[in-house]
C-alpha cells in the first residue's frame, strides 16, 4: 500500500472538473472528495455540504486567521478554500484526496506538498469553453465575460501540471484521470 495522494484536478471555470469527478470511481480509486468552502452564492443544483460548504466573507476570513486552509484564493469576487484539518484527517486514515480547484489554489497546494499528483484539465476550444458556461444559465454576460478572460490566463499555466487532459469527451477524459490517479497510488 503506497503513501496516500493528494490529487489537484485543475482548469478553468466552466471546463468540467465537477462532471469529471462526479464521473470517477472514489471507491476504486481510495479516493475521497475534498469540499471547500466558498463565499459564492449557491446555484440552484449546487448541495451544502456535498458541491461547497457555503460560508459568509466573515467566516471565511476567520479560518484564514486561524491557518484554517490548505489553500485558499479569491475569484470573480468570491473567495474559495480547503480546510486544513479535512484533507489532513482523510490521510491519516489511509485515503487520497481529490481536490477539484481553480489554478492559484491548485499552484498554493503544489508548493505546499511537492508529491501531489497535478492534473489540468483542458477545454477543446475557447469557444467550446464559452458554450459551456453560457449553458449554466448562472450567470449574466458580464461574468462569463470575466470567467473567459480568467480562462485564458489560466490556460497560459497548464504547462505546471504533471499531467494535461483535454475534456473534448467527458467519458474518455474521466477515464484518462482515473487512470492517472490509479497509476500515481498504486504504488508500482
Amino acid at each position: 500500500m503506497s503513501e496516500p495522494k493528494i490529487i489537484v484536478l485543475s482548469g478553468p471555470s466552466g471546463v468540467g472538473k465537477g462532471t469529471i469527478r462526479k464521473m470517477l470511481d472514489l471507491d476504486a480509486l481510495n479516493l475521497v472528495n475534498s469540499v471547500s468552502w466558498t463565499t459564492r452564492d449557491p446555484r440552484p443544483e449546487d448541495i451544502e455540504g456535498v458541491t461547497y460548504h457555503f460560508v459568509s466573507q466573515d467566516e471565511f476570513q476567520k479560518n484564514i486567521d486561524e491557518d484554517g486552509f490548505v489553500e485558499y484564493a479569491g475569484y470573480t469576487n468570491n473567495a474559495y478554500g480547503t480546510p486544513k484539518k479535512q484533507l489532513e484527517d482523510w490521510m491519516a486514515q489511509g485515503k487520497n484526496v481529490l481536490l477539484e480547484i481553480e489554478v492559484n489554489g491548485a499552484k498554493q497546494v503544489m508548493e505546499k506538498y511537492p508529491e501531489a499528483v497535478s492534473i489540468f484539465l483542458v477545454p477543446p476550444t475557447m469557444e467550446d469553453l464559452r458554450k459551456r458556461l453560457i449553458g449554466r444559465k448562472s450567470e449574466d454576460e458580464a461574468k462569463i465575460q470575466a470567467r473567459l478572460a480568467a480562462a485564458q490566463k489560466e490556460l497560459d499555466q497548464k504547462d505546471n501540471y504533471q499531467y494535461q487532459v483535454v475534456n473534448d469527451d467527458a467519458n474518455r477524459a474521466a477515464t484518462e484521470v482515473a487512470k492517472i490517479i490509479q497509476s500515481c497510488t498504486s504504488g508500482k
